[in-house]
């Protein structure tokens, strides 16, 4: 009896050290959050897999726990997914659109506890974690009139008695992978546009911030419950690499998933122990390479992982570090001669996100936004290289991608194309004028 009651002593005591039992973050539980949380949901919540703490990069205190999948349980959940597809794929693609509004609408009711959450877990302020949330309902809201309007054209066919038209269908079964930095944002417009084309979706979030993949996952089954619809047509799996290796390698999947040139001064903590790490390495390694740290470079004496902005002069614009993206608050300022030269070196690094250059100079611009400008998917002018809006397409070049996952006619990847050649009449004419005597 000593021995259970001092196990059980243990147990509570370790569950009073997580952030989620005190007062002070009890709104936690507002978005069905406990301490011990089921990290796979495929139409019923579950999880057998490795267990794990999500901690707050302020503080580097543990809110909650995580059991994630195992790979038998994300085979599980990919068979349960496309069985959803069957049913959600027959649905009038209106229809679809306004279960989408609904998801909308129940992001809305959650917008600030739910920005609280991404703040906490992932370590941006409470107003870009806000406006994570804001970002997705504002993409559910594109999707819904997107709903009425995908389509294809009626092309003028060569033979009497034909019509030649585009159909679009989707491509079933979509898998997200999602990064740490934005852990609502990414998967929120991946799923809205890939669930009014009529897909499913599967996702995996960051194993550092599985509590945001739970919380808005139950949010999305909620609206989807309520409608009697399948769970499982937006699944999710919370695991490490051994997932997404699984999700990127798996042919049944459409899988969807760079330095730029601006400091934001107001920031959060970074995300992790070994961000900070990666921070300190990288300012050793810009002074070997050359550099001369004009300020900053020091991680705060305070609870969490904060360090201070960093600026760094005096680096050749081929310098390895000046390539290498550190995601940490380092601003590496480099001089150049000529407008060509500037341009060639945001070009040579193998990111191709987002880029931005400031001038009056209206020569200067279009030259910037023209074939020996930027090479990046973003371009901007005046303005950082942050906070896309989302009616433009947005997505990357190089090694950031090619594809567009969100704005303009990014709905076309979520779906396969078919050209369709229909005779309504009596004769069977063949292309080109070929006739066979």
């Amino acid at each position: 009896m000593w021995r259970n009651k001092f196990v059980h002593c243990q147990q509570s005591a370790a569950m009073s050290g997580l952030l989620i039992n005190q007062p002070k973050y009890s709104w936690l539980k507002e978005l069905g959050l406990s301490e011990d949380n089921h990290g796979v949901y495929n139409g019923n919540w579950g999880g057998s897999g490795e267990v794990v703490t999500s901690y707050c990069p302020a503080n580097n205190e543990p809110i909650a726990r995580v059991t994630q999948a195992t790979l038998a349980e994300y085979e599980e959940t990919v068979q349960k997914t496309k069985e959803a597809w069957k049913v959600w794929a027959d649905i009038p693609a209106p229809k679809r659109g306004e279960i989408v509004r609904q998801i909308g609408d129940a992001l809305r009711k959650k917008i600030k506890v739910l920005g609280s959450l991404v703040s906490l877990e992932m370590g941006k302020i409470y107003v870009e974690g806000v406006g994570e949330v804001q970002e997705y309902i504002d993409v559910c809201d594109y999707a819904v009139g997107l709903s009425r309007m995908i389509g294809g054209p009626i092309l003028p066919s060569e033979r009497p008695g034909h019509a030649l038209i585009e159909q679009w269908n989707p491509v079933g079964l979509v898998g997200i992978i999602t990064a740490f930095n934005f852990p609502v944002a990414v998967y929120g417009w991946n799923n809205a546009i890939a669930l009014t084309c009529g897909n499913v979706c599967l996702w995996k979030g960051a194993p550092t911030t599985p509590l945001t993949s739970v919380a808005v996952t139950k949010i999305v089954a909620e609206v989807l419950e309520q409608n009697n619809l399948p769970g499982a047509i937006c699944s999710m799996t919370c695991g490490g690499a051994d997932i997404g290796a699984a999700i990127a390698k798996d042919e049944r999947l459409l899988e969807l998933g760079g330095n730029n040139a601006i400091i934001v001064t107001l920031y959060g903590p970074l995300h992790t122990k070994q961000a900070v790490d990666q921070y300190l390495a990288a300012i050793q390694q810009a002074k070997q390479q050359g550099g001369t740290m004009v300020c900053g470079g020091k991680v705060m004496d305070r609870p969490g992982n904060y360090v201070e902005p960093t600026i760094i002069t005096g680096l050749a614009h081929d310098a390895p570090i000046v390539h290498t993206e550190t995601f940490v608050p380092i601003l590496y300022v480099l001089k150049f001669k000529t407008e060509e030269e500037a341009f060639a070196w945001n070009n040579e690094v193998k990111q191709g996100l987002s880029s931005s250059i400031f001038t009056k100079d209206m020569g200067r611009v279009f030259r910037w936004l023209g074939p020996k400008g930027s090479d990046c998917g973003i371009v901007n002018v005046n303005i950082p290289t942050s906070g896309a809006e989302i009616g433009g397409a947005f997505g990357g070049e190089k090694h950031t991608g090619g594809g567009r996952e969100s704005g303009s006619d990014s709905w076309k990847q979520y779906m396969r194309r078919s050209t369709c050649t229909i005779n309504y009449s009596k004769d069977l004419p063949l292309a080109q004028g070929i006739k066979f005597e």
